[in-house]
């Protein structure tokens, strides 16, 4: 499959009508933005930006493709022929990939002609509101854990192959230490990590024999299953077993075992229990059931003894949200050497759009995000000079900033249809990614009822905006 043609139809229809108007050349500026955090949150994870490169960089319409636009005898054969040649040839400015961001903010700015423009919109898209999804709610789940390691075990619930891959990465760059997928190993790095499932155990005549067999096959990595038949009475017991037997002669005492269903809380403190009387304090208990960031804090308050967290469906699927909601609007159209600012009025406030090409500023205090201010291209701040932000909704509400600092947060990364930016490698991105959280206040961190991050428009954005506003009849 072409990716080139997963967009939306109206996408072609549109560029086919733009290619038979004077619209055909004419320079314009989208952005891609989105209106709530996922889950109620204070913040969100950008993630995507290596498969959008990629997808620009490999943008093209085959002979199959353009036969079987010509089939929907739609499409007139001048547009036709000009897809056979069709490469992107804008501008993209862009978050960096890792970024924390916030609503209503541009975390990509698309230049380029109408038709380049629209094409890319779905995918883009798609792109960015899945592994954003992902990676939101991957933070969500590794902060509840306070510390404790969380693993990706979702490749078998997630939407599709893609789905499953780019899902690994995004939760892997918001700090799950691994995945169960062994090709988001193989292509992105991502350590991929695994036992054994129930049938191993079932395979065999006796649990015990499962056990000392995997044990036997593998004493450095000796993580045991143990809720096949009953945790308590057979499992834990027949693991300590296995490990008197074949680790303890070894002289080793790493090792770990999982459970994947009944009272977390309960079945981790007996457990703890039997398996330190047994002398293995040093043995992991790992658990893997139906878990989300809820669940893990309360069973940790509750005093559950965990070590690891195995976490699959709703982090794969960001089942309680599973829509990130992210937008592409068109902010600005160039006539001549002017660039002309447009707006999308709406009976709904939380959708009108920002106006204008534009750029964002990100404000730190002592080492943390305190604000984002969205301005104008041509607009450009330093912290040489006081700055007053206002709130759009109610302007009365001010902040003055003497002692700070101010950093433009979008980075060029294709220029006339080249890629100008050496995309990080995906440690990179991760530690990008715990960096800017860390910048956070934990206020803003809360998973209920967070502290709302300021963004705010510069004065002139502001006056823009409501001009613009006032005069549409």
């Amino acid at each position: 499959m072409n990716h080139a043609m997963l967009m939306d139809f109206y996408e072609l229809t549109m560029s086919n009508g733009y290619f038979n108007s004077p619209l055909k050349d004419t320079i314009c500026y989208f952005d891609l933005f989105y209106r709530v955090n996922p889950k109620g949150g204070g913040y969100a994870i950008f993630c995507g930006l290596e498969s959008i490169v990629k997808y620009i960089n490999e943008l093209h319409f085959t002979k199959e493709d353009i036969d079987f636009l010509r089939s929907k005898n739609t499409f007139n054969e001048e547009f036709l022929e000009y897809l056979k040649n069709f490469k992107f040839s804008g501008d993209i400015y862009s978050f960096k990939e890792g970024s924390i961001i916030f609503p209503n903010e541009p975390i990509l700015t698309i230049k380029a002609t109408t038709i380049e423009a629209q094409i890319i919109e779905t995918y883009l898209l798609l792109l960015v509101n899945h592994q954003s999804l992902i990676a939101t709610t991957s933070k969500r789940i590794v902060e509840s854990a306070k510390g404790r390691p969380v693993l990706e075990f979702g490749s078998r619930r997630a939407h599709g192959a893609s789905a499953a891959i780019l899902g690994a990465r995004a939760a892997y760059i918001a700090g799950c230490v691994g995945s169960a997928c062994t090709v988001a190993d193989q292509e992105y790095g991502v350590p991929s990590l695994g036992t054994m499932a129930h049938s191993w155990v079932q395979m065999f005549d006796t649990e015990y024999e499962a056990f000392k067999e995997y044990c036997t096959r593998y004493p450095h990595n000796a993580t045991l299953l143990v809720d096949t038949y009953d945790v308590l009475k057979s499992g834990i017991p027949n693991a300590i077993k296995a490990f008197n037997e074949v680790l303890k002669p070894l002289g080793i005492t790493k090792c770990g075992i999982r459970i994947d269903s009944g009272d977390i809380t309960y079945l981790t403190k007996k457990a703890r229990k039997m398996l330190d009387e047994a002398g293995y304090t040093e043995c992991t208990i790992c658990i893997s059931n139906s878990l989300d960031e809820f669940i893990i804090k309360d069973v940790l308050e509750q005093g559950a003894k965990i070590d690891v967290f195995g976490v699959g469906e709703k982090l794969i699927t960001s089942k309680s949200d599973p829509v990130f909601g992210g937008v592409y609007k068109l902010v600005a159209l160039e006539k001549g050497t002017e660039i002309i600012p447009k707006i999308k009025k709406s009976e709904n406030v939380i959708k009108i759009t920002n106006p204008g090409y534009k750029k964002v500023y990100r404000i730190f205090e002592d080492g943390k995000m305190i604000a984002d201010l969205i301005a104008l291209h041509d607009e450009v701040f330093d912290n040489k000079d006081e700055l007053t932000i206002f709130s759009e909704s109610q302007p009365w509400k001010q902040r003055t900033f003497t002692n700070y600092e101010i950093k433009e947060q979008h980075v060029l990364i294709f220029k006339n249809g080249k890629q100008v930016y050496d995309l990080p490698s995906t440690e990179e991105v991760r530690e990008y990614c715990k960096k800017q959280y860390d910048m956070l206040w934990d206020e803003v961190k809360r998973f209920t009822n967070p502290h709302n991050y300021y963004v705010d428009l510069s004065s002139k954005l502001y006056e823009l905006k409501y001009k613009m506003l006032s005069e549409i009849k």
